[in-house]
């Protein structure tokens, strides 16, 4: 039975993000996901959640310089260190908002980098940041994302993903299945949930709201 999470970057823009909590609720969500925490202190949001009886169900790694276009750096050569330390830093929210999942964008592909080289610094990666994840019992997340909205992402298709997820082979990595984006790259969207939800490897789902 699906359970519906409101995305309180998306939804509720009269109000600003610490008052949307309080608005989903009275709309009758029980979970909320947005797209980043780090504005806000960890105890501030955690506040917010138990005041109105909601649980967070995912947010975000941090994606690099997203004000300059980036939008994720899990790909990108000459980051590790800070790939991890943004790893680090979710997790450290993740486990104070009792958020089961983290999503982790992939990035943009630069003109000059081939993709075989960015392939294997983003398996690379999310190797690392799925064991670093499980000590603390949280799910890694990787979504195919549409180029059209973003150019040159690194990740666009569902076989993609579950291609990823099983090279890896750990149980903490999983697929954010957006059927959103997966229309505008594949369509067929029943088709895709029939294929892909049953293998155990879709972490979560995103439609207009997200579907855990």
């Amino acid at each position: 039975m699906p359970r519906f999470a409101a995305n309180l970057s998306m939804l509720y823009p009269e109000f600003n993000f610490l008052e949307r909590f309080e608005v989903a609720a009275r709309d009758g969500f029980k979970a909320v996901e947005y797209l980043f925490p780090y504005d806000h202190p960890r105890e501030t949001i955690a506040q917010r959640l138990a005041a109105n009886g909601l649980r967070q169900v995912l947010f975000n790694g941090p994606p690099g310089d997203w004000n300059h276009g980036e939008r994720g750096i899990a790909c990108l050569p000459g980051r590790e260190a800070e790939f991890r330390a943004g790893i680090y830093k979710a997790l450290d929210y993740a486990t104070a908002l009792a958020c089961p999942r983290i999503h982790v964008m992939a990035g943009v592909l630069p003109a000059q980098l081939a993709l075989e080289t960015a392939h294997a610094i983003y398996l690379k990666n999310l190797a690392w940041a799925a064991d670093e994840a499980a000590r603390v019992g949280i799910d890694i997340l990787i979504e195919p994302i549409n180029t059209r909205d973003i150019p040159g992402y690194l990740l666009n298709r569902q076989i993609e993903a579950h291609a990823i997820v099983q090279d890896i082979g750990s149980p903490h990595l999983k697929v954010q299945m957006d059927l959103y984006h997966c229309q505008i790259v594949e369509g067929d969207v029943a088709v895709k949930l029939r294929d892909y939800l049953p293998s155990g490897r879709v972490g979560h789902g995103v439609s207009s709201f997200s579907v855990q």
